[in-house]
């Protein structure tokens, strides 16, 4: 059977993407717990990332989930102290995890640079692997469980994660979490999923808003390979779907991209 290509969906502002996106999430989310009696996501940050959180603490749907039996991950973080503003588990909890009644046990951010690992980015993505690991099946014989939704920003130079074009860690197939040292986007140093972990994904969701990103998703949605354009590297077990405005969808394949709002 011939491997399914990306889902496209074209939203016409930024605010209507991250609204989608919202709804999405809390539907996938409660069909999870139908099906198996739990859920896991992986968040993400930046603009598009986090204005997505923020939508699913606004949405009067939200209490369809039960939030004690959701396991939240993260793609990436910043190695910053903990509470730093930049931090994307910062971002995520302002957004939306304060919001819920969470299990605190199934909330899984990476370390902190001034944590239990100081500054040794190395021990501290070890460390994560190992949380991975823990959490994962022992029949699937992978060290991470599979996650419902990886949901991913993707840069205006097509990253994703903290996984940056040509950088070493995008070569990275043995570990499922790296310290990433001399990061191309301040800060320099940061912990990430490799291209393996994310790929756990049964859905992957590329978030993308504006002008600025047109050139990588186009990139991303060629033939490039995930080296030079990370982007294209990341698919989900059985779903990979785009979800862009209309600015980031200007340089897509006009046959890929279906819209998801008037």
């Amino acid at each position: 059977m011939a491997e399914r290509g990306p889902d496209v969906v074209v939203h016409r502002t930024p605010q209507l993407l991250a609204a989608a996106a919202a709804a999405r999430l809390i539907v996938r989310l409660v069909d999870a717990q139908a099906a198996r009696g739990s859920a896991a996501f992986v968040a993400t940050g930046g603009g598009v990332g986090t204005a997505t959180l923020a939508a699913v603490a606004a949405s009067p749907a939200r209490d369809a989930v039960d939030w004690r039996r959701v396991d939240v991950w993260w793609g990436d973080e910043r190695f910053l102290p903990a509470g730093d503003p930049e931090r994307n588990e910062t971002q995520a909890r302002e957004a939306l995890l304060d919001e819920l009644r969470l299990d605190p046990a199934r909330v899984h951010p990476m370390a902190p640079s001034d944590g239990p690992f100081g500054d040794d980015v190395d021990a501290a993505a070890r460390a994560y692997a190992d949380e991975l690991a823990a959490a994962a099946t022992p029949t699937d014989h992978f060290p991470v469980p599979e996650f419902d939704v990886v949901l991913l920003g993707v840069g205006p130079d097509a990253h994703v994660a903290s996984l940056f074009p040509s950088h070493p860690a995008t070569y990275e197939t043995e570990r499922t979490a790296i310290g990433v040292r001399g990061s191309p986007k301040p800060p320099p140093v940061r912990i990430s999923l490799t291209f393996p972990a994310l790929c756990r994904g049964q859905e992957v969701w590329l978030l993308a808003a504006g002008e600025g990103k047109a050139g990588a998703v186009a990139l991303a949605l060629s033939s490039a390979g995930q080296i030079a354009v990370p982007a294209a590297g990341v698919r989900g077990a059985r779903r990979t779907v785009w979800l862009l405005d209309r600015a980031a969808a200007a340089q897509a394949p006009a046959a890929l991209a279906r819209p998801g709002s008037p």
